[in-house]
């Protein structure tokens, strides 16, 4: 099968045709038509056969200015509906409709890679772009998603009885915590650690992954702070935190209302944190401001302005220096200690700078803290009806226009996000958007919401999906094909360890999470890296496995002798603190075991292993206690879906005890420490009872589960 172009002589009629030949091309006879290309010669087409074995042709059309597609599930003989891949044509004063010649190729995936030239209101010149969309799954189109650009359809809603919501768990999510906070002996070195941590972001350049994060002495919106920086090149191990951005000596600020004394320390704002320059160069970016007290904002427009320094690949930084002044609050080159970018005598340093400010889709992460009105945004994301007031002279994470990110949807829409459910869509770079919009399905909870295009093509949002709209609990992803309806809802984290520094503002929690923005790198492996804070006093990050599902289909037989280190185990949860480290070690006999320790008195280590839902299930492990403390226990729990509970065991320094919390049970079994020994659970959800042997010993039968389950799907140890 054949496709071309057709013009009737004299007229400006073109259409694309459909030839067949039964003989290798020596003959040809006509097929079908598969559609008009309007005037101007019309449009060459592309075509592909999926890998399902339907056609696929795409073309332009000039008269409705699009780039379009058509599928065919009987070799060419007749063709569905027209599919609109892409409609935001600019054209010239002439109405030049020069648009199309696409090629296609489908993707292992089996998503179709359109590539075509184009142009735009805002790159007006022609230029070859690119769809790539799914043909199961067809592309919304900005226009039809404008009111409600991010749906979440599932039917699962989280419940606020719990830290988990009660949602299934993804399956293969690895946190590892990267600072954790120590007043007494602090990791960042000085003699007193600062305990408020907070609104991380991450990059990844030349090989390593990139971590910066603000940091206060105890408390939010309190001087002094500044932002540190830490790095990683398998995004488990992080250095010692270093100083990128240091404290900040205001000069006196006098209004009105209030005095502000020269001298007195800044309060920085974290609102965008890197930038891979199109030179190559890599840029950290922060924001100074000031608060009257901790009561009032630093994020308001009344700040001194945004900072900008390079990072070097030897680990070395650049100068710093103010590239955007908040030049209508009165900050500029006369009353500021840092320079302006275009002193800088490094001309590549300059051009990076230059670009980042050319960018609208980077740079609107800035306009929270700016909030000019010089012309420098494209829109004012915080001009959204009904939205709720926001001013320097309160705290409140409600508010419009906060904590922007994007990205890329397959038609090459790009959608927006803010804080507190807003977002919109933009189909030329962010250089015009529509009406930014309530997407009520998100239940946010003034914390940052996460979103973005995951490495098997498909979309995530990270947030707080909260059934309150307060908890910052529990860390939710929601998942779908196109980033527009999403319609499975998982749990990444539900532990949530105790505060263990008391400060105002600081909500307890996962929260403000972020990924690696579009442009920012892509580290190696499929896995979506998430950092965040725990209760804003310590640096989180995580590994999900994609794609993110909260099944298995396989029964686990899991040894560990062929296992070199945790992130090989890409079916477990696993939670690994600084101070409960998980690790593979080697046994006496040369095999390999998971080893869980705890010496931290306010979290704990969890491993946890998913296995397919079953009503009646039988599971074994062995154990060792090396080493418990007086005290102290480890527990094993089976659980179901939503996390119900039905059994629970218990180890300690001498006993192996089964769950008398809620049923009576047989009488705990003896230990030694250091000695190896064997568990088996059969398990019948029918009965709501379950047997146990130890060491090939029953010690329990048929006993009664603590709480009646369907079925169960997880092993938890903690």
């Amino acid at each position: 099968v054949s496709t071309i172009r057709r013009r009737e002589i004299g007229t400006d009629k073109c259409w694309i045709d459909a030839y067949v030949s039964e003989d290798n091309g020596y003959s040809w006879s006509f097929l079908s038509k598969i559609g008009d290309t309007g005037p101007q010669n019309g449009n060459p087409p592309a075509l592909v056969k999926l890998s399902d074995g339907r056609l696929c042709c795409a073309y332009g059309q000039r008269e409705s200015q699009q780039i379009v597609a058509k599928l065919s599930d009987d070799e060419g003989k007749t063709w569905g509906e027209k599919i609109v891949l892409r409609d935001d044509f600019w054209a010239d004063e002439f109405d030049n409709s020069d648009l199309g010649y696409p090629r296609m190729v489908q993707r292992k995936d089996g998503r179709i890679v359109t590539i075509y030239y184009w142009a735009t209101e805002t790159l007006k010149e022609q230029q070859i772009a690119v769809t790539i969309w799914d043909p199961d799954k067809l592309p919304v189109s900005a226009d039809e998603s404008e009111d409600e650009p991010i749906k979440y359809v599932g039917s699962i809603q989280t419940d606020k009885q719990h830290l988990d919501g009660g949602l299934p768990h993804a399956v293969g999510v690895h946190h590892y915590q990267v600072t954790r906070a120590n007043r007494t002996y602090p990791p960042e070195g000085g003699s007193v650690g600062w305990t408020y941590n907070h609104q991380p972001y991450l990059a990844y350049w030349n090989g390593k992954f990139y971590l910066q994060y603000l940091t206060g002495l105890f408390q939010e919106h309190t001087p002094p702070t500044r932002v540190m920086l830490t790095t990683s090149t398998d995004g488990r191990n992080w250095e010692i935190p270093e100083l990128v951005f240091p404290v900040y000596d205001l000069p006196e600020i006098r209004t009105e209302d209030y005095t502000i004394p020269a001298g007195t320390k800044a309060v920085m704002h974290q609102r965008m944190g890197f930038y891979v320059a199109p030179n190559g160069k890599l840029l950290a970016s922060g924001f100074y401001g000031y608060c009257v007290s901790p009561r009032t904002s630093p994020n308001a427009g009344n700040g001194l302005g945004r900072v900008i320094r390079e990072i070097k690949e030897d680990g070395t930084y650049g100068p710093v220096y103010f590239i955007r002044y908040n030049r209508h609050a009165g900050f500029n080159e006369s009353n500021t200690s840092f320079p302006f970018y275009t002193v800088s005598k490094d001309k590549q340093f300059v051009e990076a700078c230059n670009e980042l400010l050319k960018d609208k889709l980077i740079t609107l992460q800035w306009w929270e803290e700016d909030r000019a009105k010089d012309g420098f945004y494209v829109i004012d994301p915080g001009d959204v009806n009904n939205a709720d007031f926001f001013s320097a002279d309160i705290v409140t994470s409600k508010g419009a226009g906060k904590a922007f990110n994007f990205y890329h949807r397959p038609d090459g829409t790009v959608l927006g996000i803010w804080k507190n459910q807003y977002a919109a869509v933009s189909g030329d770079e962010g250089h015009s958007w529509s009406p930014i919009t309530i997407n009520p399905t998100l239940w946010t909870t003034g914390a940052k919401t996460w979103g973005q295009r995951t490495d098997d093509g498909k979309y995530v949002i990270v947030h707080n999906q909260s059934a309150t709209m307060r908890n910052r609990f529990p860390m939710a992803a929601l998942t779908g094909d196109d980033g527009h309806i999403f319609n499975e809802i998982l749990c990444l984290r539900g532990e949530i360890p105790t505060k263990r520094y008391q400060g105002i503002h600081k909500n307890p929690g996962a929260q403000y999470f972020r990924g690696i923005i579009e442009g920012n790198g892509n580290p190696p492996g499929d896995e979506l890296w998430i950092t965040y804070s725990i209760n804003k006093e310590d640096i989180w990050i995580s590994s999900v496995t994609t794609p993110i599902s909260g099944t298995v289909t396989d029964h686990v037989n899991q040894t560990f002798d062929n296992v070199l280190d945790i992130s090989e185990l890409k079916f477990w949860n696993l939670l690994v603190p600084q101070w409960a480290p998980i690790q593979i070690v080697q046994e006496g006999d040369g095999g390999n075991a998971l080893q869980l320790r705890d010496e931290e008195p306010y979290d704990y280590a969890l491993a946890e292993r998913v296995f397919p839902a079953g009503k009646s299930v039988a599971i074994a492990f062995d154990f060792n206690a090396r080493q418990v403390a007086r005290g102290t226990l480890m527990e094993i729990e089976i659980q179901d879906q939503r996390g119900q509970r039905p059994i629970k065991l218990r180890i300690d320094e001498s006993w192996f005890a089964m769950d008398h919390m809620k049923v009576e049970g047989p009488s705990p079994v003896s230990i030694e420490e250091d000695k190896w020994y064997h568990v088996r659970l059969e398990i019948d959800c029918s009965m709501d009872r379950y047997s146990i042997y130890f060491d090939n010993r029953l010690i329990g039968e048929e006993l009664l589960f603590a709480e009646p389950v369907e079925q169960v799907e997880r092993v938890v140890f903690r």
